[in-house]
């Protein structure tokens, strides 16, 4: 018996040393991700957040927020496009990119709050526009919850944060859902992920997440999949899926009153296009617009018309 335990363990040890999947080096993410225009900005409680901070100083300041698992490069079509009239800062959130783990473990709805605070005053930024897509949706509503007098309007993009009792949810069918964000809620299995890390699985998440398929390219793979596996991320995502789920209450969505425009991929699989409804009918001053045909990131799945209606929007703010 002890002879067959013994066997067995050396071979869960050589499967595991076969199928494992390092970190990343920090250096040479760096190196490849973090070049110009990027910048490494100290923030507090030990944070150096990877930002980019891009158009005319003059111009009225953007801040965008990527959503869970991904990083600031995800608003490079947005930022291709808005970055000769707008000032544009997007960066790493904790846990994500080259940002990295927060020192505290601290991956609250409030801690993300204080750190988009923190950057904006380490900027000098007073006022701005704030938008996020998914969990920088949610962030977005939060920070807007606790500092409503900086928010000159919010961009929504398939966000988060939504109490999702108060929406309907479609039936899902086999493709739905995304199988990453699955095993990240895996007690267990999710330890397993921290240190086995196909890049299989994340072609394979990125392509349940988006209703283009042509957008999930080799780069954008190996990119999610190299910064997942930077330094302290992984171990960040799970800790991020063993927290309950902290979403905002009705009744403090419904006080955010500044000018917000809501946008929405029709088969988004993850967050349903009943929430983008809900908020709608929710939030005292919101646009709703609808993309047919389109999942989980319209910043990247239908560019030109998203930028062009961001950009009307944003006129009509400004003139207001």
């Amino acid at each position: 018996m002890l002879r067959i335990v013994g066997v067995l363990a050396a071979l869960l040890l050589v499967v595991f040393l076969i199928f494992r999947t390092p970190d990343t080096d920090a250096e040479e993410m760096r190196a490849k991700y973090g070049g110009a225009p990027s910048q490494f900005v100290e923030i507090e409680d030990g944070v150096t957040v990877h930002l980019r901070d891009e158009g005319p100083r003059d111009g009225l300041p953007i801040i965008l927020l990527h959503g869970s698992n991904a990083d600031l490069h995800t608003w490079e079509p947005w930022v291709e496009g808005l970055a000769d009239t707008y000032r544009v800062i997007r960066f790493d959130q904790v846990g994500h990119g080259l940002t990295g783990p927060d020192p505290a473990d601290d991956y609250s709805r409030a801690n993300y709050a204080e750190d988009i605070r923190e950057v904006a005053d380490a900027l000098g930024l007073d006022r701005f526009v704030i938008g996020g897509n998914s969990m920088g949706g949610k962030h977005t509503m939060a920070f807007a919850s606790a500092y409503p007098e900086r928010v000159m309007g919010m961009v929504l993009v398939d966000a988060g944060g939504i109490p999702m009792n108060q929406i309907e949810v479609q039936e899902e069918d086999d493709d739905s859902g995304n199988i990453g964000f699955a095993i990240a809620r895996m007690p267990g299995i999710n330890k397993i992920a921290e240190q086995i890390t196909p890049r299989s699985l994340i072609a394979q998440s990125l392509a349940q997440s988006v209703s283009v398929k042509e957008i999930v390219t080799d780069e954008m793979v190996d990119r999610y999949w190299e910064l997942l596996r930077y330094p302290g991320n992984r171990a960040a995502t799970m800790a991020r899926f063993s927290t309950d789920y902290e979403p905002l209450t009705k009744s403090e969505i419904a006080e955010l009153d500044m000018p917000a425009l809501i946008l929405w991929g029709e088969e988004d699989r993850l967050i349903p296009v009943s929430a983008g409804r809900w908020l709608d009918e929710t939030l005292p001053q919101s646009e709703l617009i609808i993309y047919q045909s389109i999942g989980h990131l319209p910043q990247e799945e239908i560019v030109g018309p998203s930028l062009a209606d961001l950009r009307k929007w944003l006129g009509t703010l400004e003139q207001g």
